[in-house]
């Protein structure tokens, strides 16, 4: 494995498959098999999750709903997911805790930075819901700030497609994918890699960032195994 310790980012949408919302088991499934698969192979792993499969603050906010108010239920659908994430990985032997930005002891503990590294360091994944816990922060923003917390030595971005584009693949067929691309080339470009909160703290901590398609099976070992895949976002593009 080229790294002992990722932080891997995944979308909402990405636990939905082709339903478009919800939960889909046999996609959970695929990605807790993968996520076991390198934990036993002895590699750190962190996990942040998305609601958008389930709710959406900003979308909720177009229609009138108050922003803050969208957020937070946002934060809300992160648990499920979490909770879902945790259940199918701990089938598979695979102790898991879900850390909450937002207090709910009931079903998952406080987030700590040193209770987070010491679960780490006792070979548990750790999957962080709730984002920062704050409104008009994302959850790429949350995946940046826990990825630099616990050290991270990369930030796996798993996506409906194979990387970052010049313009959205879906809608033009001519939309030319990078290998690589520089976080300032990024945040000029306004590409679609993660929000420029996100981008900027990567980028000043010097995190890299690989966005790759997790709908390919193998694809997140393949990553963590240091094959050239998806775009990496660096300080430099090459």
């Amino acid at each position: 494995m080229a790294y002992k310790r990722i932080l891997l980012k995944l979308s909402g949408e990405a636990l939905a498959g082709d339903r478009g919302y919800g939960i889909e088991p046999e996609v959970l499934s695929r990605i807790a098999d993968e996520v076991c698969s390198i934990h036993q192979k002895e590699v750190e792993i962190g996990i942040v999750l998305g609601g958008g499969n389930i709710f959406r603050g900003v979308s909720a906010a177009t229609r009138g709903m108050d922003r803050v108010t969208g957020d937070y239920m946002g934060m809300l659908a992160t648990v499920i997911n979490s909770l879902a994430l945790q259940d199918a990985l701990e089938k598979r032997g695979v102790m898991t805790r879900v850390m909450s930005a937002i207090l709910m002891n009931a079903i998952c503990e406080p987030f700590i930075t040193r209770r987070a590294n010491r679960h780490l360091e006792k070979g548990r994944a750790v999957i962080f819901a709730c984002g920062t816990g704050n409104p008009y922060f994302t959850t790429d923003t949350a995946a940046a700030l826990r990825a630099k917390e616990i050290g991270a030595e990369v930030i796996l971005k798993g996506t409906k497609v194979d990387g970052v584009y010049d313009k959205d693949p879906m809608q033009h067929a001519d939309a030319v994918m990078f290998k690589h691309v520089s976080y300032i080339e990024a945040l000029k470009r306004g590409l679609r890699v993660m929000d420029a909160t996100a981008l900027s703290l990567c980028m000043e901590e010097k995190i890299p960032i690989c966005v790759f398609n997790i709908n390919v099976p193998g694809n997140i070992e393949r990553v963590v195994r240091g094959e050239s895949l998806g775009t990496w976002v660096t300080l430099e593009s090459h």
